[in-house]
């Protein structure tokens, strides 16, 4: 197979296999998603789910949110880890969207990585799913998968993140990086991966990995 080959079989299979693709946090606007997502850092998405309705039940907005000290959210969000760095994360970045912002989510990335807490990830993913501004967001499911497949190095996300632009189209960016996650989740995960059930990598995959496997 040609590197294209490879890349169009990605896209039909992933397709084939999640026409629709929720994001995985609950979310209802661009701030609680951008919370939701500072949040996931080390954390899965379904802890973050299990704590985020308890503090948008207290604070769903900056203005709410600077109300609240940051002890009081750090208690809150204590369950998804690093709880300290990201109490002191969520209450400064409140502060600077009702400073600097109109009390609004930004929807550029210069911004966006501005504010405490929120690195190029982060932004990635509120750009794409609250702004719908094509972005390719790289967790390590994706890290892992490209690499795996043989379309990146796996020398560092960044890198990552290059590759996964410059061979898929554009306009999938915002729903190929869903679907990738939940296809790594499913079939190709870090840990107790059967190689029989992930049809792209027993596909496409490096030949390195497959003949340890096989």
């Amino acid at each position: 197979m040609t590197k294209q080959e490879k890349v169009d079989f990605v896209i039909v299979t992933l397709e084939d296999l999640y026409p629709e693709v929720p994001v995985p946090l609950h979310h209802v606007d661009a701030y609680s998603l951008l919370i939701a997502v500072l949040l996931s850092a080390q954390c899965t998405d379904k802890k973050v789910n299990e704590i985020t309705p308890f503090l948008f039940q207290k604070a769903d907005t900056p203005e709410k949110m600077i109300r609240l000290s940051v002890d009081e959210i750090r208690e809150i969000i204590k369950p998804c880890g690093l709880s300290p760095a990201k109490s002191k994360a969520i209450h400064g970045l409140s502060h600077i969207l009702l400073d600097e912002h109109d009390a609004q989510v930004p929807s550029d990335f210069e911004a966006l990585e501005r504010l405490p807490g929120v690195g190029h990830k982060t932004a990635s993913v509120v750009m794409s799913q609250a702004f719908g501004v094509p972005a390719f967001p790289v967790d390590t499911h994706i890290h892992r998968l490209m690499y795996r497949w043989n379309l990146s190095t796996g020398k560092n996300v960044e890198q990552t993140e290059k590759d996964a632009k410059r061979l898929f189209p554009k306009e999938l960016w915002n729903k190929l990086h869903l679907q990738i996650i939940f296809y790594g989740r499913e079939y190709s995960p870090a840990r107790g991966w059967d190689l029989h059930k992930d049809i792209i990598t027993r596909t496409i995959g490096r030949q390195s990995l497959l003949k340890n496997l096989i």
